[in-house]
């Protein structure tokens, strides 16, 4: 098991470490837990979710303008199990502030990847050590006129690895145009803006900015949302190795669907054309890349469950609980 542990962890490294990367931004090596999704929903629409402005409080992990008076109040917590049992985590939570007009909004992502056997060079066993990380969020965003928003939010991360340990300050920016009456938003967000405070070994890790441009649409006469997300636009010369034209174009794009037949089930899909080519182990067809999911609502409280395929690797289960507080207290009352 710790054998199985140490090769899921170290595969998660190598998933983002560099331009070749399977998830969107992902040149993060020692802060893994940024590349992975951090709700449910997110990641059953494959991460396409920069301009998803309907009321999820976990849009403040991906574009800080998002956050406003359909988010306050509502908070989310979420728990995905990644390969070989390691434990990943979110909670997230915003609140408008009326006085200031303005909402802010904060959250943790967190992980643990497992214990494990240490020995020295000689194979001597030193002692168990464990591995994990932690990036607390906070965020603030406001209006300017009906539609427009902009936002910023600042991340403090830290990693550690036995003893060793590495931080980091970044920062994302964002903004988010709506158009009501045709149920159209368009988002940008520049993410992972800043720099390490220390890293592992003698050399920090860089934090590239992650230049992000969404657009989701809901259907006027079909209950379908369509999302999709244009990510690492600061590197457009980046592309997927051995791939052609339309291998590049799709490297920098992700995709969304939900469809909602009525007020308590959701049923969703996305695809991942980066994540489908790196993490593709075969020539034959391979569902690695593609999200699946749903949500159920019931009396003010979301379920939500999403499956992302890692080819042969195995798949991602994750789960998360959304609510909005306001609403429950307005029951109370």
């Amino acid at each position: 098991m710790q054998a199985a542990r140490l090769g899921a962890f170290l595969l998660v490294l190598a998933c983002t470490a560099g331009s070749v990367a399977a998830q969107p931004g992902g040149e993060l090596t020692s802060f893994p837990v940024l590349q992975l999704e951090p709700s449910a929903r997110s990641a059953a629409l494959g991460g396409a979710f920069a301009a998803v402005a309907d009321g999820d409080v976990n849009a403040l992990f991906y574009n800080p303008a998002v956050p406003g008076p359909a988010t306050s109040r509502r908070a989310s917590f979420s728990y995905l199990n990644h390969l070989s049992d390691l434990n990943v985590g979110s909670v997230a939570y915003s609140q408008a502030l009326p006085a200031l007009e303005a909402t802010v909004s904060g959250g943790l992502r967190f992980a643990h990847w497992g214990t494990f056997e240490g020995r020295d060079r000689f194979g001597t066993p030193t002692g168990d050590f464990g591995a994990g990380a932690a990036v607390l969020t906070m965020g603030a965003s406001r209006s300017y006129g009906a539609r427009l928003r902009y936002g910023a939010s600042l991340h403090l991360l830290h990693a550690r690895i036995e003893a060793a340990s590495a931080s980091a300050l970044a920062a994302d920016l964002g903004v988010l145009y709506r158009l009501p009456d045709r149920q159209l938003a368009v988002g940008a967000a520049l993410r992972n803006a800043g720099g390490t405070v220390d890293g592992f070994g003698d050399s920090a890790d860089d934090l590239p900015p992650d230049l992000q441009v969404g657009l989701s649409k809901r259907l006027a006469h079909l209950p379908l949302l369509l999302t999709a997300t244009a990510y690492d636009l600061t590197d457009l010369s980046e592309g997927l190795r051995g791939g052609g034209t339309v291998d590049h174009v799709l490297g920098h794009l992700t995709f969304g669907a939900e469809l909602r037949p009525g007020d308590i089930l959701r049923v969703r899909v996305g695809y991942n054309h980066r994540r489908s080519q790196e993490l593709a182990l075969t020539d034959r067809f391979d569902f690695a890349g593609v999200g699946v999911g749903f949500g159920v609502t019931v009396s003010g409280l979301t379920v939500d469950y999403a499956y992302n395929s890692w080819s042969s690797l195995g798949g991602l289960h994750q789960f998360s609980l959304r609510t909005d507080l306001g609403a429950w207290a307005g029951e109370d009352e």
